[in-house]
């Protein structure tokens, strides 16, 4: 602003100020009202800032030229004139408008252009082409903006058989790189796929009139993504568009929603019709944008079916009773009457599923009119639901496009509560709801190895459905389960056998990974839950189906083998077979053996390490196999832990046992087998952590006192992220021999070095451990005895428990 406009218009710049304050604060505006507000307040600023100005406009493009202004929005503005101008008159009238906008602090994408400019800067760069399809008038002369809007328009449609292929595949590439925003626990409401950038890419297909996106809920999604997007702004005072963990329970509250849960089950439902849209979009593009390619008229010319002007009416291929192959889609025979046959639905979904083909969306939504089912369903319904089920990879596609139209929930009543639920684990990459979908998935390539593939894949559909509800999720969910199994016609024993399958979900991975498979405890805990060999088998393949659809690191070679290694032992016990020794049970490995001995004999630790090439062995890319030998003495544990911690040493695995000496010698040695992994660099030598682990015992390493200054230092500089508090039970039932004691906690570094002073302080002696992590869970899993070697009676386990968890802050 130069020093005569400031004079001449003292009260202007304060005056936009004021109005932005009133807007944000005194008249509590949200939605589409505050984003109107917002953007009449700039438009009149920006008008008055341009005053008269002959062959002169001030355009609004891109979101700001819809009137979408949230708080922190950029100003998206051209200043376009016609050429009469000189070059000092147009950047004279450019610096009258822009150095006000900056000095408000506010963030401008400005240009300056004439006409001819535009569309050749348009024709070149598609996201300035994007940003003219909303040019929007704010001064000056109107009939240049018209004129801009009408030459916009008509070269987007001229070019799009062009354009719309490089639109599609920005938006792809977008995806790539951002994720899917409603499988996401930190979203960009913007640029992951399902956010506002795909919808006004769809705003832009329709400007092409090639192709429109379902109207149906888009304009509703769109809104609610802007309205968290403002909520966010005003949250966090800043352009961001990346819904963080430590935001969303307060944007959650300015929404007037209960949590940052709900917050979320809202925008991913916003995501999914967005994303959905965008599928049958995209779709409709490209199957257009064939049929323009000139391949009808040439299958014409050589033989093909005429048609209606002369092009050939794409070919229609039963796949089922009602349902055809057409285009490349599924979809409702001629003679198909939705409204008279209640398996339709089903019937199309799974014919198409087996077909490999997409849903049309027209036939989807025809069948939305389908009558309820009958209670219990035919037997034609069950059947076409397990096809479904059974296709593998291509009925997710399927599955979703039933869901967006409502057709699922009807089926099933109690979808509706998993439906775009949030799952705040980092191991788990989808939500509830497609997670259960790509269970199923997974389960049908294991249908071969089951008796029972119906009851495989509908446990894997309804495994998790209890979550959300009040109680353990696999209890309720079992409830839930029976309900459905009668409602799909199955009969008792079916019904009480996937029952126990979504009960016990969880048993075998939860028992081969933290309880020792040599106590016969451990096995007998399995067999009374299955009761038998046909549902042991069943729940073998639906553990495996959940863990691989859960994400990359929850099914390892080493978790399988464990889980293969406990189903080896509960099938022998179920059929009266000796149960095989266990891995602690079974001889020490020569290393074992030859380590043991050093120790024993020089009464000092002994550490041999081994390295691991990525991605060898089980569980991923776990850096050194470490093994301790080191005579039987109270301490060891914290110590041997405190010192991996202070080498910056994450424990992934840790396994200990007791190693007795030759006959009469009373002198046992513990051996403690770890798989850590380097936080950054490479690990220490065997001799750098013996030396530091025999100075951690005999007290002259303070581990503890280092390990807190460490996190005393990095304390203030950490973003603080909120996490459930450590949990520590009593195992009921885990061994005839020992106390199981559980600890769950956010994994971090020291924390099984605190595990063990606490255990240590507690006067218990740890008889073996089993360690593990799962993304950033702890669960571990320790076998104790107390004084007398035996286990602790109830009420002692029960308050021993107590108080490991409040030495670790739960």
């Amino acid at each position: 602003m130069t020093e005569h406009d400031t004079e001449t218009h003292p009260g202007r710049q304060g005056g936009y100020a004021a109005a932005r304050l009133r807007l944000l604060t005194e008249e509590r505006l949200t939605g589409p009202p505050l984003r109107a507000g917002l953007a009449r307040a700039t438009d009149s600023w920006l008008g008055e800032l341009l005053g008269p100005a002959p062959g002169v406009a001030l355009v609004a493009v891109g979101g700001y030229g819809r009137g979408e202004l949230s708080p922190r929005s950029d100003l998206d503005v051209l200043l376009l004139h016609d050429g009469t101008t000189d070059a000092p008159g147009i950047a004279a009238l450019a610096d009258r408008v822009w150095y006000p906008v900056w000095d408000m602090g506010l963030a401008l994408d400005h240009s300056v252009r004439t006409p001819a400019e535009a569309r050749k800067a348009a024709t070149s760069d598609l996201k300035v082409h994007l940003g003219l399809l909303d040019a929007r008038h704010l001064a000056g002369d109107p009939a240049l903006t018209a004129a801009l809007r009408t030459t916009a328009y008509e070269d987007w449609r001229a070019q799009a058989p062009a354009r719309l292929p490089e639109l599609r595949e920005q938006c792809e590439e977008r995806a790539r790189r951002q994720g899917e925003l409603r499988f996401l626990l930190e979203p960009d409401l913007k640029e992951a796929r399902g956010g506002l950038r795909d919808a006004t890419a769809l705003r832009a297909v329709a400007a092409s009139w090639l192709a429109d996106a379902p109207r149906e809920g888009l304009e509703a999604a769109r809104t609610l993504l802007l309205d968290t997007r403002d909520a966010l702004h005003l949250a966090t005072g800043r352009a961001t568009d990346r819904l963080a963990l430590q935001e969303q329970d307060q944007v959650a509250a300015a929404l007037g929603l209960p949590d940052a849960d709900a917050l979320l089950r809202d925008v991913y439902r916003a995501a999914h019709t967005v994303s959905y849209a965008a599928e049958v979009t995209w779709r409709e593009v490209g199957r257009v944008l064939r049929a323009r390619s000139g391949r009808p008229r040439l299958r014409r010319i050589i033989g093909g079916r005429g048609g209606r002007g002369g092009f050939v009416t794409p070919e229609r291929i039963p796949l089922a009773e009602g349902v055809v192959e057409q285009d490349g889609e599924a979809g409702l025979a001629r003679t198909a009457r939705p409204e008279h046959d209640p398996v339709l639905p089903l019937r199309a979904a799974a014919a198409a599923a087996q077909a490999g083909l997409p849903l049309s969306r027209h036939a989807v939504r025809r069948m939305t009119g389908a009558p309820p089912l009958p209670v219990p369903w035919p037997a034609e319904a069950r059947e076409q639901l397990l096809t479904l089920l059974g296709a593998g990879e291509p009925a997710v596609a399927v599955w979703e496009a039933l869901e967006t139209e409502g057709i699922v929930s009807r089926l099933l009543p109690e979808w509706e509560h998993v439906r775009c639920r949030p799952q705040r684990n980092a191991l788990h990459r989808w939500t509830v709801d497609r997670h259960l979908v790509e269970t199923a998935v997974r389960a049908a390539a294991l249908t071969r190895r089951v008796g029972r593939p119906d009851l495989l894949l509908l446990a894997a559909l309804l495994h998790d459905i209890g979550k959300g509800r009040p109680g353990d999720h696999s209890e309720t969910g079992a409830e839930t389960a029976r309900q459905v199994a009668a409602r799909l016609g199955y009969g008792p024993d079916d019904t009480a056998v996937l029952a126990t399958l979504v009960r016990h979900h969880l048993l075998l991975a939860d028992t081969a990974t933290r309880r020792d498979l040599g106590d016969p405890a451990t096995v007998r805990a399995v067999t009374d839950a299955v009761g038998s060999a046909a549902v042991l088998e069943l729940l073998h393949a639906l553990t495996e189906a959940d863990a691989l659809a859960t994400g990359p690191t929850a099914w390892t070679a080493w978790r399988a083998s464990l889980v293969a290694d406990l189903v080896r032992r509960a099938a022998a016990a179920l059929d009266g077979r000796p149960v095989p020794p266990g891995p602690e049970r079974s001889a020490p490995t020569a290393e074992q053996t030859v380590a043991a001995d050093e120790a024993r004999r020089t009464g000092a630790p002994v550490v041999v390490l081994r390295a691991r090439p990525e991605g060898a062995g089980s569980d991923g890319p776990v850096g050194v196999e470490l093994l301790i030998a080191l005579p039987d003495r109270p301490g060891v544990l914290p110590a041997a832990a405190g010192v991996l911690a202070l080498h910056r040493l994450r424990v992934r695995t840790a396994e200990i046992r007791a190693m007795g000496g030759p006959a009469g010698d009373e002198r046992p040695v513990l051996l403690l087998t770890w798989r850590v992994a380097a936080e950054y660099g490479s690990p220490p030598g065997a001799a750098r952590l013996r030396e530091d682990l025999t100075r951690a015992l005999d007290g002259s390493l303070d581990v503890a006192g280092r390990l807190a200054e460490r996190e005393a230092a990095y304390r203030g500089r950490r973003r603080g992220v909120p996490h459930a508090p450590p949990r520590v039970s009593v195992a009921p039932g885990g061994s005839r021999d020992a106390t199981v004691l559980e600890v769950r906690a956010q994994d971090a570094p020291g924390l099984l070095h605190r595990i063990g002073l606490a255990l240590e302080d507690a006067g218990l002696w740890v008889r073996s451990a089993h360690v593990g992590t799962l993304g950033a869970s702890a669960v571990d899993a320790f076998y104790v005895t107390g004084p007398g070697g035996g286990p602790l009676p109830p009420e002692e386990a029960a308050r021993t428990a107590r108080e490991v968890q409040e030495s670790l802050g739960g």
